[in-house]
């Protein structure tokens, strides 16, 4: 499936076959499981997914690949090609509603807002492995009080357990990305691992603070909390936000959601 990549897309795709291998291996695939394979470029993981025997979808934003992936892939039952944008799409509407497996090559040129969209569905998901830009994944990962702790960090460990596998290098791929790539896992979690009373007013506290990362609290959240609302939780307001805790800054949300529901403000 020979293809001049499109930097419109983003494309990169994996050709050496003992990373392929590698990471066939990791999700290691079962027949019967719902797989939904994000971006499978020229198929070089499609090909030992499908051959799993698990029900395969593939969503593929380019028309052209999408035809030759539909060729290639003729008569084989358990093999489904979807055109479309991924950031556009309700994967649900791919899947059927039922709990499915995500994989993925994902762009780099948009992985962060497709990571975003993907995690709605986290309760449908079982869990999610894709290949990233090294330093997405070690934003994903990382800890409270590190320069990589941000609000990726705190909104993907609040839907996952974030789990770094392996480096991937640039010769890895064709044409080879001018970055370290890294394969990483997502497992959704059961229960998450703080309460939120409000998700929509943690999700816009988090975005905030972060929005003014060199800001202490006290100045970057002022228009949401005084200094004595924040210090009333146990949080310090000469903070920065990356010294924030997921449980922390899940207090700090609570407390806004308590005062504007004794306000009336729902």
């Amino acid at each position: 499936m020979h293809h001049r990549a499109r930097k419109r897309f983003g494309q990169n795709f994996l050709t050496d076959s003992l990373v392929v291998q590698q990471i066939a291996d990791v999700i290691a695939p079962k027949p019967g499981q719902v797989i939904l394979e994000i971006g499978p470029g020229q198929a070089a993981l499609t090909a030992p997914l499908a051959e799993s025997g698990a029900e395969l979808h593939l969503l593929e934003i380019d028309r052209d690949l999408g035809a030759r992936l539909e060729a290639r892939f003729h008569g084989q039952d358990n093999v489904e090609v979807h055109t479309g944008d991924a950031l556009n799409m309700d994967l649900t509407d791919i899947t059927g509603g039922r709990p499915f497996r995500l994989v993925g090559n994902l762009p780099y040129n948009i992985s962060t807002p497709l990571l975003f969209h993907v995690l709605q569905w986290n309760r449908l998901i079982i869990d999610m492995h894709f290949m990233l830009q090294q330093e997405v994944v070690k934003r994903m990962a990382a800890s409270p009080g590190s320069k990589a702790w941000g609000r990726l960090s705190v909104m993907c460990q609040y839907y996952c357990a974030v789990m770094p596998l392996f480096n991937v290098p640039p010769d890895a791929f064709t044409p080879a990305p001018s970055v370290q790539s890294s394969f990483v896992r997502l497992i959704p979690h059961s229960k998450p691992p703080v309460d939120i009373l409000n998700f929509s007013a943690f999700e816009h506290l988090v975005s905030l603070a972060f929005s003014m990362r060199r800001k202490t609290l006290r100045n970057s959240l002022r228009s949401l909390l005084d200094t004595d609302g924040i210090e009333s939780v146990g949080v310090d307001p000469r903070l920065r936000p990356e010294s924030l805790s997921l449980a922390q800054f899940a207090s700090l949300s609570n407390l806004i959601s308590n005062h504007d529901k004794g306000n009336g403000i729902s």
